[in-house]
């Protein structure tokens, strides 16, 4: 009887101790999304006179930086699950490691399936309706007027995408116990919608990882400062000087009259262009030789390698799939953690998955952001609404809740999925993950020949000066010149 009490207490002790762990991540986590998104949010809109609008958006920032929040945590389960199982692999008997356990690890990853089903399904669709609502025709005006309006619109919603899977499920599989596990709604039907959003955001992130990883070596170029070669960076900073002080002298009115067909507005973004060049020139020539000349070339090597090694372990994983049965992405419920290394190099093989797996998810949001489709979506510095908030809160959802199993079915780690993580029935299917692989390890070397064939003879044309020789110009291009011309002289 007092072993039995002893153990009880232990249990309570353990999940208390569980649950104030994830509360201190989890809130961490939240303080840090609200500073992100306070960062881009427009303050014109929490500004403005009228209290119910000023409402409205509070209540949609708070759900917004709770859907961020959950993001964070997506992308963290999987990196906290290898180091966690590094740390107790290293220590086994250490006593204050004893709360990194596999309880602990497997309802950080249900806290985080459920949050993201309740923030796709229901918050995000909640806020944007909720920001678009006016009340009811008729009703009394105010904040729930608006909730009301909201909840009816959702409802209906509701009932459409249950139709809709309903009718999919006739013409698919038209059995009754097909669509008698429509009924369970907690149990069958939000999984499945979550499964199918899982892997919208895999294939999402085949499209965008490949590119950004193209990308990243543009990206990280423009904020890093290039060494000088073969190029006088004093000579490009006083003609820059010049075009922008003659820029200038054309503003200020001094025009003469074969000037007075070009718009002002067209100045001012030339000027701006040209002051950003400036800018940049002088940064480049302040920075160190250390900073110049070192910085760079180990930043691109850096990237270089770690693109080589994701492509590498890619191309095993693919001949892992062809000879071996257990190197399909699996579920796991009960993580044998401290046992086994995850990685043949040990620690050092753990810690590169680590360090692939937040490099794959950056390249995949750079990725995102630069394809033509989502350019649009990009937050801007305190100039970003409301709408375009929620609208790249559920992408990076999408993205970052599809990492664990984007990481798993590339081979990145041998981590299996916990949870619900491992339950999605695509996950089984050789064909599916044999043609992943296959797709994926070719878009990215079909995007980074394209790229390095570009950026070299972008870099020879600009070292040997032949970027700014003239460019022949057509018959074509003149006339419709002149045309343009005598089409504004005649108005």
């Amino acid at each position: 009887m007092e072993d039995d009490v002893i153990i009880r207490t232990q249990l309570f002790h353990n999940q208390v101790r569980e649950c104030i762990i994830c509360a201190l991540l989890f809130t961490t986590l939240y303080i840090l999304s609200y500073l992100v998104i306070t960062r881009f949010k427009k303050n014109a809109e929490f500004a403005t006179d009228n209290i119910e609008d000023a409402t409205v958006n509070r209540i949609t920032l708070w759900m917004c930086t709770f859907t961020l929040a959950v993001s964070a945590g997506a992308v963290f389960l999987l990196p906290f699950s290898i180091i966690s199982n590094e740390i107790l692999l290293s220590l086994p008997e250490n006593y204050y490691m004893q709360w990194l356990n596999g309880s602990l690890l497997h309802g950080l990853w249900n806290l985080v399936f459920l949050f993201s089903n309740i923030s796709l399904v229901f918050l995000m669709p909640f806020a944007y309706f909720f920001t678009e609502s006016e009340g009811f025709a008729g009703s009394r005006k105010g904040v729930m007027a608006r909730v009301y309006e909201t909840f009816v619109v959702l409802f209906l919603l509701t009932l459409l995408v249950l139709g809709i899977v309903w009718v999919a499920s006739a013409i698919i599989d038209n059995d009754a116990a097909s669509r008698e596990s429509l009924y369970d709604l907690w149990d069958y039907y939000l999984p499945y919608l979550y499964s199918c959003i899982s892997l919208f955001g895999v294939l999402l992130l085949l499209l965008c990882t490949p590119f950004g990883l193209s990308r990243m070596f543009t990206v990280t170029g423009q904020l890093l400062v290039k060494p000088r070669l073969l190029e006088d960076l004093e000579e490009q900073l006083n003609c820059t000087r010049f075009e922008e002080a003659a820029i200038v002298h054309k503003l200020n009115g001094k025009l003469s009259s074969c000037w007075v067909f070009f718009s002002v507005e067209s100045l001012k973004n030339q000027f701006l262009s040209i002051h950003a060049r400036r800018l940049k020139l002088e940064m480049r020539r302040r920075a160190s030789p250390w900073q110049r000349n070192l910085g760079y070339p180990l930043v691109m090597l850096l990237l270089l390698a770690l693109t080589g090694i994701s492509v590498l372990l890619v191309g095993f994983h693919v001949f892992e799939l062809l000879i071996d049965e257990t190197a399909m992405p699996k579920g796991m419920q009960d993580p044998p953690l401290g046992k086994d290394s995850l990685s043949m190099f040990g620690s050092l093989g753990a810690a590169v998955e680590v360090v692939l797996i937040f490099y794959l998810m950056v390249s995949s949001v750079v990725g995102f952001y630069s394809s033509p489709l989502f350019i649009k979506l990009a937050p801007r510095k305190q100039d970003t609404t409301m709408t375009k908030i929620i609208g790249n809160c559920v992408s990076l959802l999408v993205l970052s809740s599809a990492l664990p199993v984007f990481s798993r079915t590339l081979g990145i780690t041998n981590f299996d999925l916990l949870g619900n993580f491992g339950r999605f029935d695509w996950l089984g299917n050789f064909y599916i993950i044999f043609l992943y692989n296959m797709l994926f390890a070719g878009l990215t070397a079909m995007c980074l020949v394209k790229k390095f064939t570009r950026a070299i003879q972008a870099e020879l044309l600009h070292a040997f000066g032949l970027d700014r020789l003239p460019l022949p110009v057509s018959r074509s291009s003149i006339s419709a010149q002149m045309g343009w011309a005598n089409s504004k002289r005649l108005s």
